[in-house]
């Protein structure tokens, strides 16, 4: 297994997520419907909104299966904040950074993981849309611009979020 590397940023980058004020906030619609509808647009087991802070990937919503909190070293999400595409893992357990992760071993495994990267207005990447499945599986084109989509609905929910919070 292979843990991600940190970004460059990083400091700049939990400053940003913590700006949020989200970490460890109850769960809200906003974010649980737009989980909801990619789970059954993608038929996949899981659909989560996860966070990486500095120790722990942390969900701020799940369709499926929930998983609050989990350690950033085992988190896929905290490789797919490394860059601004879609990252797909078709196989974790045929892909080198995965195939001994304990989610691709667990039952049920994480085979299939779809991460698109939470980016904010100030460059900063905060987390992911992801979609995971016990299923080995491809997006299309198509699929792939549904998440991307999506993702930005869950950008622009944190942005309206935290403008809320600070007013």
């Amino acid at each position: 297994m292979q843990a991600a590397p940190i970004p460059a940023n990083e400091a700049a980058r939990l400053q940003a997520l913590r700006e949020l004020l989200i970490l460890d906030t109850p769960p809200e619609e906003r974010f649980d419907r737009i989980c909801r509808f990619a789970a059954e647009e993608f038929e996949v087991a899981q659909v989560l909104v996860n966070l990486v802070d500095a120790e722990r990937q942390w969900s701020k919503a799940c369709a499926g299966a929930p998983v609050p909190e989990l350690p950033r070293a085992l988190s896929f999400c905290a490789h797919a904040i490394l860059g601004d595409e879609l990252m797909e893992v078709e196989d974790a357990r045929q892909d080198p950074r995965f195939h001994d992760n304990p989610l691709a071993l667990a039952e049920p495994p994480v085979r299939f993981y779809a991460g698109a990267p939470l980016r904010l207005a100030n460059g900063a990447v905060v987390g992911t849309l992801c979609l995971a499945d016990p299923q080995p599986r491809r997006l299309d084109v198509y699929e792939r611009g549904i998440l991307r989509a999506l993702r930005d609905l869950v950008v622009e929910e944190l942005q309206r979020r935290s403008d809320e919070a600070s007013a």
